[in-house]
């Protein structure tokens, strides 16, 4: 393949267009608000995310590289089809569901990131355990885009791949540094917008190919390969119900979703701005769904592809590059391939900011530095996102099952993260000791059930296994979804039987080494609740939240919502006496 100069000098200049947008958006976010809560404009942008940016960085975070490739791929694979395409509706139900049920809670309470909840309930120990599967989900996504963005430039554009992970990884990490969340929502604006035009742009030169049959008959009949539509065989439907879950409600416990949703300048804005990036999910999912449909209805052998097909070829994951490479205009290839580096860069941008934000807060600053200046955290925020994009990027470039290790990381978010979200947010009396059984009771039953991208052999056998031809256990039966169960009722029995256990004397007092039920109220609890104003909350540990002219106190801050749980403490009554 020859090195193509004006696919380089497309990429560049769009490359520049983004970093220019970046740096705007920091010149911007710099000049917005005072120096004292430079670090809250960073992590949550001030709140004051409208509902036009808000729904386009909400949607551009779902809609990276990863889902449109793999929306495709999952089109054009024989064996799967449109019937195993789960990511759009699986995605867009999430972002539903998260509006419905937890943007408002997590929005009106003035949270800053996803754990603060987690550390002001459970305590910054359980907070920090709840940490780990969080940061392996955020830094393997973005490991994994970053090595599919690599391999996507190298179909189209002759240059080594390793080069263009690491231009793609230092701009991503260029303006997400100096900007913040500002930076990344107000580049994802304008990444989605290359998305959604590059791809509809390459759709009908693509479908106008003279190798390319009707969509409409191979959807339905075989033709080059079986129809397109795809079906679910009665064996696999609890797989499909299993994916299907982990993909809805597994995409609810995210950094990423509820960064937005906590940058959002109230309540019923964040709920409005899931409701709108579902639709945008939904709407981006179309072109990527025709190229795959384009990939099953083609005659390769009629193309300069030649023979064998991709699949054969075992290149199905490079569907969506192939097809732009060989079935549309060289000019019309490079539109699409900047808008796969567009859907790159709007997920992994977020990823990278994401975890260095729970870092710099709740690892570093309620963990360690409670005492810590706003300077400081800023400068720890910038400081982890070099190293967590140096970290994505060396993955990306070394790690050969990237793919594997997000599979198995995004499962404990599924399996840990989420059960106990709806515990801290929705079930009363749950404590710490409940909450660690539960993160073990997930994790044992995830690892005991094994990987196969990663080669990992069960060690719990579920009915309807089998080995698949490289001799790798496969589990038919929905074992993630049980584990997320377990790990969900383990929290509630366990918490109940401790609470139980304490108050009624049954364990003597000093047994409650987590101070989780007896000294619930102890000094490290009571720090975490100090009440400076009479109409905003402050949580001590946690960043101030300062009012701005965009916000409604009344709406946004209710002390009842923020405390419920310790209402009843009569040294709380003082405080607030005083």
């Amino acid at each position: 393949m020859a090195f193509h100069v004006e696919g380089l000098v497309a990429i560049v200049v769009f490359y520049l267009a983004i970093l220019a947008v970046g740096i705007w958006a920091a010149w911007k976010t710099k000049n917005t608000g005072s120096e004292g809560d430079r670090s809250e404009a960073i992590i949550v942008g001030g709140r004051d995310i409208g509902l036009l940016v808000g729904g386009f960085t909400m949607t551009a975070t779902w809609v990276g590289g990863g889902y449109i490739n793999g929306t495709a791929e999952a089109v054009y694979v024989p064996d799967y089809g449109l019937a195993w395409a789960q990511a759009p509706i699986g995605y867009s139900l999430s972002l539903i569901l998260g509006g419905l049920f937890f943007a408002k809670p997590m929005r009106s309470k003035g949270y800053v990131t996803m754990l603060d909840p987690f550390q002001q309930l459970y305590g910054k120990r359980m907070g920090g355990l709840l940490f780990i599967p969080a940061l392996m989900g955020e830094m393997f996504w973005a490991a994994a885009i970053f090595s599919a963005l690599g391999a996507t430039i190298s179909v189209i554009i002759d240059i080594n791949v390793n080069i263009s992970v690491i231009i793609s990884a230092l701009i991503a990490t260029m303006y997400t540094l100096v900007g913040g969340l500002y930076s990344v929502a107000y580049t994802d604006v304008v990444q989605l917008f290359c998305i959604f035009v590059g791809l509809w742009i390459s759709v009908p030169f693509a479908m106008s190919h003279p190798a390319v049959t009707d969509i409409g008959l191979t959807a339905v009949h075989q033709v080059y390969q079986a129809p397109w539509l795809g079906s679910i065989n009665s064996l696999d439907i609890y797989t499909w119900l299993d994916n299907f879950f982990l993909l809805t409600l597994g995409g609810i416990p995210w950094q990423a979703y509820f960064q937005r949703v906590l940058s959002s300048s109230s309540a019923t804005y964040a709920q409005v701005l899931s409701f709108l990036a579902a639709f945008g999910c939904l709407v981006m999912a179309i072109p990527a769904v025709l190229i795959g449909a384009i990939g099953a209805s083609t005659a390769w052998n009629q193309t300069d592809y030649g023979v064998p097909d991709p699949k054969s070829k075992r290149e199905a994951d490079m569907i969506l590059p192939i097809v732009l490479q060989y079935l549309c205009p060289v000019y019309i290839s490079f539109f699409g391939l900047g808008a796969v580096s567009a859907a790159v860069m709007s997920s992994a941008d977020s990823s990278i900011l994401s975890a260095s934000s729970m870092f710099a807060r709740n690892i570093y600053q309620l963990s360690f530095r409670q005492n810590a200046s706003d300077r400081e955290i800023v400068w720890v925020m910038r400081i982890t996102v070099l190293l967590f994009g140096a970290s994505a990027t060396a993955m990306a470039l070394l790690a050969s099952s990237v793919y594997g290790l997000w599979y198995l990381s995004s499962d404990l978010v599924y399996i840990i993260i989420f059960p106990q979200l709806l515990c801290v947010l929705f079930i009363k009396g749950t404590n710490t000791y409940g909450a660690i059984a539960g993160y073990l009771f997930g994790l044992v039953l995830r690892i005991t059930g094994g990987e196969p991208y990663l080669y990992l052999q069960p060690l719990i056998f579920y009915p309807g296994w089998y080995q698949d031809d490289n001799n790798i256990y496969v589990q038919r039966f929905p074992f993630k979804t049980l584990a997320m169960l377990t790990s969900f009722f383990t929290n509630v029995t366990v918490s109940y039987l401790a609470k139980y256990l304490f108050e009624s004397g049954t364990l003597p007092p000093k047994l409650d080494f987590l101070d989780a039920v007896v000294a619930r109220y102890s000094r490290e609890h009571m720090d975490k609740a100090t009440l400076v104003k009479s109409d905003n909350i402050v949580l001590n540990e946690l960043a101030p939240v300062n009012p701005r002219h965009s916000l409604t106190l009344s709406s946004t801050f209710t002390n009842k919502e923020a405390f419920n749980y310790v209402d009843s403490s009569p040294e709380l009554s003082n405080t607030e006496d005083n």
